[in-house]
């Protein structure tokens, strides 16, 4: 397989800083109702980057759950990778891509856990398969000997907590949010002179440039 020989040529359109929010959250909120209007599977799908103290980078897909006052929440058990590197490393990125649109969101910024409370709002909503394994999954990120270990476990949970709304958030699973301080709007076009609006916080105030592709 020659690799070198794939590449895609970008017609949709393209994006005036005339046309944009000055407000990055707001033109964010507006890109992702559209993915999800034009019925993109997984519009919200985001790869989750971190880096531990001695840099080392990770990156994984999560979903991305809520914009809440200009933070970007997502959840996931603070047993992981991924929260390891972030209690030595609170520094993170998100990129969330629509191949569809020709589209891609790059954001970048600090994480912190959200609340307790917030964390057991969230995982109510869940559906009951997804409470049970969280359970299961305690140990995210370590060897397991075989699946069938997953499984008995699953069995066992099941058993524990037979009630869907009786399943109790875990203790080590929860939400984080990222507060970001740079957000760039990236829009394929022809000939690779792709846009890039780029948002970045100066003090209090978003300010808004052109980036060269």
């Amino acid at each position: 397989m020659n690799l070198s020989e794939l590449r895609e040529n970008y017609t949709q359109g393209g994006i005036n800083k005339a046309d944009v929010s000055p407000n990055p959250f707001e033109q964010l909120a507006a890109w992702l109702q559209l993915a999800r209007d034009q019925k993109i599977k997984d519009s919200n799908a985001m790869i989750v980057g971190t880096a531990n103290k001695k840099g080392v980078v990770t990156s994984r897909t999560l979903l991305l759950k809520g914009i809440v006052d200009e933070k970007l929440q997502f959840f996931t058990n603070y047993n992981s990778q991924k929260a390891r590197d972030l209690a030595e490393n609170p520094h993170a990125s998100m990129t969330i891509l629509w191949k569809e649109l020709e589209r891609q969101i790059c954001i970048h910024g600090t994480v912190q856990k959200t609340s307790r409370e917030i964390s057991e709002e969230y995982f109510k909503t869940r559906p009951y398969d997804s409470k049970i394994g969280a359970w299961v999954s305690e140990n995210q990120s370590t060897r397991i000997a075989k699946r069938a270990d997953l499984e008995s476990r699953k069995m066992e949970f099941e058993a524990r907590f037979p009630n869907k709304d009786e399943v109790p958030c875990p203790g080590f699973w929860g939400g984080y949010e990222l507060t970001p301080s740079h957000i760039e709007f990236w829009q394929g076009r022809e000939g690779r002179l792709h846009d890039r609006l780029s948002y970045h916080l100066d003090g209090n105030n978003w300010i808004l440039e052109r980036l060269s592709p």
